[in-house]
């Protein structure tokens, strides 16, 4: 009980001490810095003209964006050359052959990072999509608050109700795990970064060890955020809904396989993290639940009144982000979904000698060797 009030009040709190990038200024003060935009892109011929054409609509004037074609098999390659034809700020990189020691995505980044000129540097993902506005009001908040690195958290689109609830309980444990609200403390160790939205000084990007210190984690976009933090440099991350939105996953078994690559790395690739992780998980957010009808007395008073204050939070979280209060009802469901994409990316990894992405094999030496 003690454990549910401590950590929802802290995620109630948090999340509260969070700004909104909506409500940053974006006058024509802040467009003294270049910004490169950088995109990886790998088979993104479904997402990426809606993605591009956000970002070619940018009210920021002093852009140039600069796409990575990460061994695309469709169109991906001649759309972004098509749209690179019609608008000269957008540069076309193309890689035939994946360098040893690295993975498919932060090779790209690293690449596109290569060619910009940009004091500033964008790194975002090829499905999302930009209000006109994002870039001015994210370029004038770093400044304003002298920040390093800016990650925004975008609102996410799902298709499908089961989605949305896995969502609801996800952002939970994201919360309750990284702390990002503390990642702009520079007393604090929480860091913080996000793949649709990473912006970052080229120098503190290059100080930091760049997208090489990461080459091997899947999970580059939060560890992107740790070795700036490591370094000293300062970040905070804000609230893009609003302005930026991605649809994450289109089903549920597409959710499944996405999250694989990242939930056993991201516990370090340790059994008894793991292990314990989701043994936790299930204690505090699936027991008390089923302890209402297997336990009586005063012991089931207890949990039915962990259950609604649990609710309560889950219940408050979500009207913060702008879903559906009752998308707490399906939380001990999610939570289980949950540890079973935990136990299974553990399996799976430990199985396979490593996990599987876009079609390439990364062996687990490899993995567990970049630690940051």
């Amino acid at each position: 009980m003690c454990v549910v009030v401590v950590g929802g009040v802290e995620i109630a709190l948090g999340t509260r001490r969070t700004a909104y990038l909506r409500y940053a200024p974006c006058g024509p003060g802040f467009e003294a810095a270049r910004v490169s935009v950088i995109v990886a892109a790998r088979d993104e011929e479904k997402k990426i003209r809606e993605a591009l054409g956000s970002l070619l609509k940018q009210d920021y004037g002093n852009l140039e964006f600069i796409v990575v074609n990460d061994r695309s098999s469709d169109r991906t390659g001649a759309i972004v050359a098509e749209m690179a034809a019609a608008d000269p700020r957008l540069r076309a990189v193309n890689i035939t052959e994946l360098q040893a020691g690295w993975l498919g995505k932060n090779y790209a980044l690293y690449r596109g990072a290569e060619a910009a000129s940009g004091g500033l540097l964008l790194f975002t993902d090829a499905d999302v999509v930009m209000d006109p506005s994002t870039m001015a009001r994210a370029v004038g908040y770093l400044e304003m608050h002298g920040l390093d690195h800016l990650a925004a958290m975008p609102a996410v689109k799902l298709p499908s109700l089961p989605l949305r609830l896995f969502c609801s309980t996800f952002g939970i444990f994201f919360s309750g795990y990284l702390r990002p609200w503390k990642a702009k403390d520079p007393r604090s160790r929480a860091f913080i970064g996000i793949g649709a939205f990473n912006l970052v000084t080229a120098e503190a990007y290059q100080a930091a060890g760049t997208h090489r210190a990461i080459a091997m984690r899947p999970d580059d976009d939060v560890k992107l955020g740790k070795i700036l933090k490591k370094a000293g440099f300062r970040q905070e991350m804000v609230l893009g809904m609003g302005l930026l939105s991605v649809e994450w996953y289109s089903s549920l078994r597409e959710l499944i396989e996405g999250l694989m690559k990242n939930f056993f790395a991201g516990l370090e690739y340790s059994v008894v993290k793991s292990v314990g992780a989701g043994l936790a998980v299930l204690l505090l957010n699936v027991w008390p639940f089923a302890a209402i009808f297997a336990v009586g007395g005063s012991a089931r008073i207890l949990y039915a009144l962990a259950v609604m204050v649990m609710l309560l939070f889950i219940s408050d979280a979500n009207h913060f982000y702008g879903q559906p209060r009752w998308y707490a009802l399906g939380h001990p469901l999610s939570a289980m979904l949950f540890v079973y994409i935990l136990w299974k990316s553990m399996a799976r990894t430990l199985r396979t000698g490593g996990i599987n992405w876009r079609g390439r094999h990364y062996p687990l030496a490899l993995l567990r060797a970049n630690r940051v």
